[in-house]
């Protein structure tokens, strides 16, 4: 699987950005070029869950706010800002599940199943397909269902998903196939 090119930058690329990030440290006004950067792909990360523009909208918004409160807490650890962007992101969809029961949303790309049906490698695909469709949108707790959509609908790199996660990116590989493996066990009967 292709990682996200736009995702990884350079060590000047790193470099930059935390220049730019304490720059808004010291004036929150400049925070609007983290704002303009990030803004559309935390929006995406957001209503892919949600698949309600507004709330989308709206939540997008309190975590840019959550990020411009905290920002001179932010430590940088080599890591691009967007991960950090994407944990606060995170939370605050697991936030609106839990307090305003928020109908939590999984748009599943039909073509994207036969990656997770490959990858379980089971060889009649066809037949699994509903199935694996069945499981993914009601069966799978919410941790397993956000390594799936990242690594399969999102094509996010274990590494990425790793610094999303805040973990390990062995940990990231491991519990996807893990995932990948209770998939396995419930088609396996078919």
């Amino acid at each position: 699987m292709a990682e996200n090119k736009k995702y990884h930058l350079s060590e000047k690329g790193i470099a930059y950005e935390q220049e730019r990030i304490e720059a808004a440290k010291k004036n929150p006004a400049l925070f609007s070029e983290l704002y303009d950067k990030y803004f559309e792909p935390v929006f995406r990360y957001m209503f892919q869950r949600l698949d309600d523009k507004e709330q989308a909208f709206d939540s997008t918004q309190q975590v840019f706010l959550i990020a411009m409160n905290n920002l001179p807490k932010y430590e940088n650890r080599g890591l691009p800002f967007s991960s950090w962007l994407f944990r606060i992101a995170k939370n605050e969809l697991s936030e609106l599940f839990k307090k305003e029961k928020a109908k939590r949303t999984v748009n599943i790309d039909s073509v994207k199943i036969y990656d997770i049906i490959e990858e379980i490698q089971e060889t009649k695909i066809d037949k699994y397909h509903d199935k694996i469709v069945s499981i993914i949108g009601e069966e799978l707790n919410e941790d397993d269902l956000q390594l799936i959509e990242m690594r399969f609908f999102e094509n996010r790199s274990f590494r990425e998903m790793a610094d999303i996660l805040d973990i390990t990116e062995n940990n990231a590989k491991v519990k996807t196939y893990r995932v990948l493996d209770k998939l396995r066990q419930v088609i396996k009967p078919i």
